[in-house]
């Protein structure tokens, strides 16, 4: 392996902007041994810069969306996987935090940056592992909500955020001295290279490819595909623009900016969608029903019943992902079955019945 590239990042820190740089450079901060375009920032006093300020200025906004989305996600109470969502809205929630004092160069000590740059890797590595979670939710292979699906997902969660930073602050305050070598060129660092780069992204493609399945398959839904595919659209366009484009954008603006403000803009915009497309499938108006009327027995009208996806084997075409607010008559109440309008069929449709 010492014959690739593989684990290196003295190219990556080159041509972009990404915390794990501030933790193999000497000087604790974008300024390393690496020949690339180097960000110019802001003059302040004291030979102090404000750097990748547009950056610092998408991440408040994405705080301030990632709130609101944790409002709107608490008004929805009956939502499968509500709380889950929440927990992947509180780990964005980190990173955008971290990302502020991590990407944005702010005039802060270099320890502080360390230890942030720690954090917002390791919250990256566990945001991404629970949104793969989420992802399983939507097959019930547990009751959503409970305390026993919140803590496996918020302890895995940890772990991740608790075993990923520690490797990132070993690196950067060398603790133990073990990851030592990482800091000389070519800054090869095999363990942060999987957990940061490789792990997250295997996490978001197995959420892609099991959402899919969800919603073309189990669903039988087109709509809530826009928002999956303009989501993971998204995602690409922010790596492309971090990897790839970024030098030719710094060098093209002379150090005013680079390809890590669009990358933090695009996550935005992926996050939003992750949002909408579960905010999608888990509403209760839907319109045509792709492969007809669905008809549930009535021992799925009992009041406050919920029915899995198991349930689905057994109604042709029903759809066991929607929640429903006013089911049988009792507000709040949870189905996983859902389907046309049967206004014309009596006892067919929640709304249908008083």
């Amino acid at each position: 392996m010492g014959s690739t590239r593989f684990g290196n990042f003295d190219q990556f820190c080159a041509d972009t902007t990404l915390p794990v740089c501030n933790l193999l450079s000497p000087t604790d901060n974008q300024a390393g041994p690496w020949d690339g375009c180097e960000l110019k920032g802001i003059p302040l006093s004291g030979d102090r810069r404000l750097g990748n300020l547009g950056s610092i200025l998408l991440c408040g906004i994405a705080i301030v969306s990632t709130l609101g989305l944790l409002v709107r996600s608490e008004r929805k109470r009956a939502a499968v996987g509500r709380r889950e969502m929440q927990l992947f809205l509180l780990g964005y929630l980190l990173i955008s935090i971290s990302e502020i004092f991590s990407v944005g160069e702010f005039p802060i000590s270099s320890k502080v940056r360390l230890a942030f740059s720690a954090i917002n890797i390791g919250a990256i590595a566990a945001t991404t592992w629970v949104l793969f979670l989420n992802a399983l939710v939507g097959y019930q292979f547990m009751e959503d909500g409970t305390p026993i699906s919140v803590a496996l997902v918020g302890g895995s969660g940890l772990v991740f955020l608790v075993g990923v930073g520690y490797i990132a602050l070993d690196t950067g305050f060398s603790f133990t001295g073990f990851w030592n070598s990482s800091l000389e060129l070519p800054n090869r660092s095999i363990a942060l290279y999987v957990l940061y780069l490789i792990v997250p992204l295997l996490w978001i493609v197995l959420f892609f490819l099991l959402e899919s399945v969800l919603v073309l398959r189990v669903l039988g839904e087109i709509r809530p595909m826009l928002f999956l595919v303009g989501a993971a659209a998204a995602f690409a366009a922010g790596q492309v623009f971090n990897f790839v484009v970024s030098p030719y954008i710094c060098n093209g603006t002379s150090g005013a900016i680079d390809g890590s403000l669009f990358q933090t803009l695009f996550t935005l915009v992926s996050v939003i969608l992750v949002w909408l497309f579960w905010s999608s499938i888990t509403e209760d108006d839907w319109e045509m029903e792709p492969f007809g009327p669905s008809y549930a027995s009535e021992s799925n009208a009992i009041p406050g019943r919920r029915t899995y996806a198991s349930d689905y084997n057994t109604m042709s075409g029903t759809r066991p992902y929607a929640e429903t607010s006013e089911y049988n008559g009792a507000p709040g109440a949870r189905s996983y079955i859902d389907g046309p309008d049967y206004s014309g069929v009596a006892g067919m449709h929640p709304s249908s019945r008083a």
